[in-house]
């Protein structure tokens, strides 16, 4: 049989319970209320060294953000191309984009080695015509160029080559106005032969005296840029060389490059004719103006087909 509990242990037990229970788990309310007291000052007391403490952390991190910024502002601004460096980049892609292909050039050298020694002016400059004015040892090749860096790459009078630095008045975007106001004027006419001392819109006069001294055997129009509307656009050099070759009295071959362009092809009709086209490679004409011409009082005869801005 399982043993009996007797009543007296079960009475021994239950008072031990309580009194455990009364004086270990209980406290008084006089200490309690000390405790609470204390820790509701301490509080009060590091409230305000928190809030201090939270203010330095969010001034410190506003600093940081303005350092942050300002370092990456100065860096922009040292980094940040300038004015020039733009313009150089400018010059050297266009330089590249209207280079010469390899056709082209050989069509080139072959006019020039059929006319060496010659008379040679050359709008605009690549490097590229500096290799082909070697072809032109014996002659005189003139390079005009807007761009002055370009004057120190060839010695004056190397090999007969000279270059100058001139400035062009005409931007692309005046093209259809300036097309319009030499078919209208006499002074335009090619039977004009001072063209230093012309009223023409078209007229260069502020070339080199020599320019207009010499009789050219070849004129290259490269030059001046033209690859934007406010970029100098060709339109007087394409009129002028066509006036020069008129002007020699004996048969002047005039090339033109980038005729794929709008302006290229305009004043080419209009100022050098369709009917004096020889020959044609990629994006490089050649026209051939002959000695008949120079007395004429028009630039193209009556039956070529004039562009109609």
């Amino acid at each position: 049989m399982p043993p009996q509990v007797s009543n007296g242990g079960a009475s021994q037990i239950g008072p031990s319970v309580q009194l455990c229970n009364g004086s270990g788990l209980r406290s008084s309310p006089k200490h309690g209320g000390t405790a609470t007291r204390r820790m509701k000052y301490h509080g009060k007391k590091l409230l305000p060294v928190l809030v201090l403490i939270l203010s330095c952390l969010s001034i410190l991190r506003l600093l940081k953000i303005a350092m942050i910024a300002s370092h990456s502002s100065s860096s922009f601004q040292s980094n940040a191309p300038s004015t020039v460096a733009l313009e150089a980049d400018r010059r050297v892609k266009t330089s590249t984009a209207s280079a010469l292909t390899p056709k082209e050039f050989m069509l080139l050298s072959k006019i020039i080695t059929r006319k060496a020694p010659c008379n040679l002016l050359v709008f605009g400059h690549h490097s590229q015509y500096f290799d082909l004015s070697s072809i032109n040892a014996r002659g005189i090749t003139v390079f005009l160029d807007d761009d002055p860096r370009k004057k120190i790459e060839i010695k004056a009078d190397s090999n007969g080559t000279r270059v100058y630095n001139v400035e062009y008045r005409t931007p692309a975007k005046e093209a259809y106005d300036l097309l319009k106001h030499a078919r209208g004027n006499p002074a335009c006419s090619p039977a004009v032969n001072l063209i230093n001392q012309s009223s023409c819109k078209l007229a260069l006069r502020n070339l080199p005296e020599e320019i207009y001294k010499l009789k050219w055997d070849l004129v290259v129009v490269d030059g001046p840029t033209g690859d934007s509307p406010d970029a100098q656009g060709r339109m007087s050099t394409i009129n002028t060389a066509g006036m020069l070759a008129r002007g020699t009295g004996e048969t002047t071959d005039v090339v033109v490059h980038d005729v794929d362009r709008t302006i290229e092809k305009w004043f080419s009709w209009e100022f050098l004719c369709q009917q004096n086209l020889v020959s044609a490679k990629g994006k490089l004409w050649d026209f051939r103006i002959a000695a008949d011409q120079s007395n004429s009082t028009s630039f193209c005869s009556s039956e070529t087909l004039h562009v109609m801005p």
